[in-house]
């Protein structure tokens, strides 16, 4: 593990009396409005992961690549989003997840920051680090792992279709992200191999992905305590060379965002739910589907003896759209609670039988 500033100032003050602690001292940006702070440059926050909360994070990554004999630690840097690049054995996290402030912003204009608290954040993390190694071992040039992965150099699809039923993948990430393309079926797969106390063994014995968590086994027993051969510390877009301001990041993102689109998902939220609001005190569709998660999950996921996993992405995916199209209940709770549970039976059915949802990469 790398030495880190508060580690190193760990030597003893041959004063006397050590100088009482100091706060970092406030970032001027953190008391603008929204509308002040969208007007500033990426390279003007002058962020750095040491002086975040997310240093924790990082060095609880290292702990777990220790504890499995693994000396590569990937290298982390402040980027626009998350994402590992080809050829570089470190990972990029996104800016806001530096500052409460910023992340209070992405929540404002994102609805949600991807990574927003410390479990989602070392699920992603994890994931990244699996790019990070593959990168830094080389790893997709091995024979096993094309074998069982399929090769890395298939194009990256702008979407792709995902098969809810299927067990030849690992439930790690949400929608399914393992059958996105074969580089990240191995990151999904080293994800739910390196975190602690996951019981891979146990939970994934009679699916034919057992074998792909057994050749991460089998590929990272190979590395164990050896020195990485790709060790560059390049940085890819790093915020604190970057000029471009945050009003201009997050009209590129909001239009990415509405460009994708779920036809049969969206006729029947139309159907069920009304764009107007009917009545004074009507609950917005989407309150109710995030209220009602965890029995309509329960219930259809029974109803059809499918994965919990799988019921969740759906819902979160019907969740998603209601907000965008801004959908209200209309009737009584009682009738939109069963209207809800028609449509996920519906679309969870036609998932598991073949139909396949595309999810925007």
């Amino acid at each position: 593990m790398s030495t880190t500033p508060a580690a190193r100032s760990g030597v003893a003050s041959p004063k006397r009396h050590a100088p009482a602690t100091r706060r970092p001292k406030a970032l001027p940006w953190t008391r603008l409005s929204d509308e002040e702070l969208l007007k500033l440059r990426f390279c003007d926050l002058k962020l750095t992961i040491d002086a975040s909360a997310l240093r924790r994070g990082v060095e609880r990554l290292y702990a777990e690549l220790e504890s499995r004999g693994i000396e590569f630690r990937p290298h982390v840097w402040l980027a626009e989003e998350w994402f590992s690049p080809d050829g570089v054995p470190g990972i990029a996290v996104p800016f806001y997840l530096a500052h409460p402030r910023l992340e209070r912003l992405e929540r404002r204009i994102m609805r949600e920051a991807e990574g927003g608290n410390s479990r989602w954040f070392m699920r992603i993390l994890r994931h990244e680090a699996g790019h990070a190694l593959d990168n830094a071992y080389r790893l997709r040039r091995r024979k096993r792992w094309r074998e069982v992965f399929g090769p890395a150099s298939l194009q990256y699809p702008a979407r792709y279709k995902a098969r809810p039923g299927s067990r030849r993948y690992v439930h790690h990430l949400g929608e399914w992200y393992a059958q996105a393309h074969p580089t990240e079926d191995f990151a999904e797969t080293f994800a739910v191999w390196l975190k602690p106390k996951s019981a891979w063994r146990k939970n994934y014995a009679d699916w034919p992905a057992f074998n792909k968590l057994c050749v991460v086994d089998e590929l990272m027993t190979s590395v164990r305590d050896q020195r990485a051969p790709v060790r560059n510390r390049d940085r890819i877009e790093p915020i604190d060379g970057n000029t471009r301001t945050l009003a201009q990041h997050y009209r590129r993102k909001l239009a990415h965002r509405r460009h994708f689109r779920r036809g049969l998902a969206d006729d029947l939220l139309q159907k069920i739910f009304s764009p107007e609001r009917l009545r004074k005190g009507a609950v917005r569709a989407a309150s109710l589907l995030r209220s009602q998660k965890t029995p309509l999950i329960n219930a259809v996921a029974r109803e059809l003896a499918m994965e919990p996993y799988s019921v969740h992405q759906i819902l979160r995916m019907l969740t998603e759209r209601s907000e965008t199209l801004k959908l209200y209940v209309r009737g009584s709770r009682r009738d939109a609670m069963r209207h809800a549970r028609w449509m996920l039976e519906r679309l969870a059915a036609l998932y598991s039988q073949g139909e396949t949802p595309q999810l925007p990469l």
